[in-house]
């Protein structure tokens, strides 16, 4: 079963963070992913820019809008997101926990209900 891990949690603004922290955060992702993808169930993973850099698209009564930045001004954005394969929710939890994000933000477990591969789509569950 696919599960999406959506990471969110606040943005720190310039300088928020020091560096060597930014560096340990770095090296806990890389040791989490290769963990994930050691154990076989890593299908993506996507580590999100800042919500300034995003781009917001409608389209309401044939009118296109674009504006710049993300589409709700919240506490918490969604940062990234591991997809995960494996066999129930209790595994997908259990990565979870594992995620570094899981120390200062939330991790959203989301189940898949369809996905697109070799060239179809797929129903799951």
């Amino acid at each position: 079963m696919r599960y999406s891990l959506l990471l969110n949690y606040a943005e720190p603004g310039a300088d928020e963070i020091p560096a060597e922290t930014i560096a340990e955060a770095q090296a806990a992702f890389d040791r989490y992913a290769k963990a994930l993808d050691a154990a076989g169930v890593l299908v993506a993973a996507d580590i999100l820019k800042p919500t300034a850099t995003s781009t917001t698209v409608t389209l309401r009564n044939g009118s296109l809008h674009v504006q710049d930045g993300p589409f709700a001004d919240t506490k918490e954005q969604l940062a990234g997101v591991f997809l995960v394969d494996v066999p129930d929710l209790d595994a997908a939890l259990a990565w979870a926990e594992k995620c570094p994000a899981a120390q200062w933000g939330t991790i959203e477990v989301r189940p898949t209900a369809t996905y697109f591969a070799d060239g179809q789509w797929h129903q799951v569950g």
